[in-house]
This record gives C-alpha cells, sequence and structure tokens, in this order.
C-alpha cells in the first residue's frame, strides 16, 4: 500500500518545519506548498490524500483554496483540515463554510492534530470502493444500483460510455494526459446528468476509460446529446497543435503496426427495459457491450439505443 500523501500549505517555513517534525511520527509522504497559487497547482497534480491547509496564505487564500477544491466533483473528497490563529473564530467558520473539514488552531498540539489526520484519513479510506482516479463509484456500487432498479420494476435507461482510440492516444501520450482524458470525461458525464438528468440518477465508473450512468428512458437521449456535443467541443485540447490540426496521430494499432489513428470520440450504448423484459445485470452488461460496439462502427461520437423487443 502507498502511503498517505500529505500536502502541507503555509508562508511560514517555522510552521512548515514543526508540521513535518509531526509528521514523521507517522509513516507519511510529504509535499508542500508556500501560497495558494502553489496548493492549487500540487492539489491537481499531486493528488493528495489530505491537505493542512492554512488559512492566511499569499495570492490566494485559504478559505478560497479550499473553495475551488472543494468545487471539483474529482477532488471534493480530499480532507482538508484548515490551520486558524488563536481565537480567530471568524477564520474557523469561513473555513469551515469554504468546505473545510476539519479545523486546527495554532498553535497546535501535536497529538492532536495526528489525531485528526488519522480520523479524516480513515473516514476517506471507508470509500476505497470508488475509482480512485475519479471517486465515482465502483463496479460494486455499479451492480447494487442495477439489481435496485431491476427490483423496482420501474422503467430505467444504463447508458455504457467508452472512449474510442484511447489506447493509441495513451500509448503516445502517456498514462499521465490519458488519466486527464478520463477526468474531464468524467466531468463532462456528471455535468450533463446534472443539467438533463434526474436528480437520483447515478453515474458510475467501470474502469479505465468505461463509464456507466442510469436514468430513465425520457431522459437518455438529452444526456447522450449533451455528453457528446460537451465531449466534440474539448477533445482537440488533449492533443498537440499539430495532431489537433492533422485530425490524426500516428500510433501502432493493436496489431503493432504503425498506423494513422484518428482522435478520441465517445461512443454510448443504452439499455433499456422499455420496450423489452431484463430480469437480471449480467443481461444489461451483455446488451450494452453489444450496442456500444455498434456505436463505435460509426462515425465520430455517437450513441445507439437498443429498441429491439426481445
Amino acid at each position: 500500500m502507498p502511503k498517505p500523501r500529505i500536502l502541507i500549505v503555509d508562508d511560514e517555513e517555522d510552521i512548515r518545519d514543526v508540521l513535518k517534525i509531526t509528521l514523521s511520527e507517522e509513516d507519511y509522504d510529504i509535499i508542500e506548498a508556500i501560497d495558494g497559487n502553489e496548493a492549487l497547482r500540487a492539489i491537481q497534480t499531486k493528488s493528495p490524500d489530505l491537505i493542512i491547509l492554512d488559512y492566511k496564505i499569499p495570492y490566494i487564500d485559504g478559505r478560497e483554496v479550499c473553495r475551488r477544491t472543494k468545487k471539483d466533483i474529482l477532488l471534493r473528497h480530499v480532507p482538508i483540515i484548515m490551520l486558524t490563529g488563536k481565537g480567530e473564530i471568524i477564520d474557523k467558520v469561513e473555513g469551515l463554510d469554504a468546505g473545510a473539514d476539519d479545523y486546527v488552531v495554532k498553535p497546535f498540539d501535536p497529538q492532536e492534530l495526528l489525531a485528526r489526520i488519522r480520523m479524516s484519513l480513515r473516514r476517506v479510506k471507508s470509500d476505497l470502493e470508488a475509482n480512485p482516479l475519479t471517486r465515482l463509484p465502483g463496479n460494486v456500487s455499479i451492480n447494487t444500483e442495477l439489481q435496485a432498479r431491476l427490483d423496482k420494476k420501474a422503467p430505467f435507461a444504463v447508458g455504457y460510455v467508452d472512449l474510442d482510440k484511447f489506447k493509441s492516444y495513451n500509448d503516445k501520450y502517456g498514462f499521465e494526459h490519458g488519466d486527464e482524458v478520463i477526468k474531464e470525461t468524467a466531468r463532462i458525464i456528471i455535468r450533463s446528468i446534472n443539467e438533463r438528468g434526474n436528480s437520483d440518477d447515478f453515474i458510475g465508473h467501470i474502469g479505465g476509460d468505461d463509464f456507466v450512468f442510469v436514468t430513465t428512458p425520457e431522459k437518455t437521449d438529452n444526456i447522450c446529446q449533451k455528453i457528446i456535443d460537451e465531449f466534440e467541443k474539448v477533445y482537440r485540447n488533449f492533443y498537440t497543435p499539430e495532431d489537433a490540426k492533422n485530425s490524426y496521430i500516428v500510433a501502432h494499432d493493436r496489431k503493432g503496426d504503425l498506423q494513422k489513428i484518428p482522435l478520441l470520440s465517445i461512443s454510448i450504448g443504452v439499455v433499456s427495459n422499455q420496450t423489452r423484459d431484463i430480469t437480471h445485470t449480467a443481461q444489461i452488461g451483455e446488451i450494452g457491450a453489444e450496442l456500444k460496439e455498434a456505436a463505435k462502427r460509426l462515425e465520430r461520437s455517437n450513441y445507439i439505443k437498443d429498441k429491439r423487443k426481445e
């Protein structure tokens, strides 16, 4: 198991040194930032498991760093412990209002801080079933949701979302860029469901570049079209200007031969119990895989709904 990574954000070197000495009692991987700009870059690129954040830091204060972090659906799970000055009640209140999970008053008791860190990390660890990259529910939660929809015997639709040509992109641009594509795709799906779906719709991350959403049949067209429209607006940003202009990359295909590979697109297969009886979750997955493959054979980003009656 990798060591938990903790980001310390404070512009005072003495405070950072005290924190590092305190944290040295536990087996943590420590990273540092001295202002709000550095903090936000580290949060985006270093993937900390917990943040110790001073309220008063240069450029962007701790409250705003906290607010921006918690606003991002893929980062809001990261616990933030806010450091405030003694007696500065307004700082505590504003920090908590911005989304901080806890606060510690300076000068702090080292053992109390360590206890609060352990408590926060335990709370996050209980959510291990979520996908580690996007923090969206994983396969156990997906199957539970599908079974719950089957048990209700109400109309439902399940969309299976997949990126086309993703392996070739990953091979050329590397896993870090690939992870950014996956996270941006997750954000697009989340925004689309929030704007076009129902309040109780479900979004899951099967793994890699495969996602799933569960909604009601009348919402599927709007959701699918929204996902496709949003993806088509941004997919060229994942490439170098030259590759984006060419509309292809030169990469190895699945047989190992160098080919001109088209740019990323997105395919969606939608399974519904509106026109056929569906009795078990495996049936949903089988139909979804078939539809998704059919959508992949079409030009650019597309979706296909199952309209068969048996």
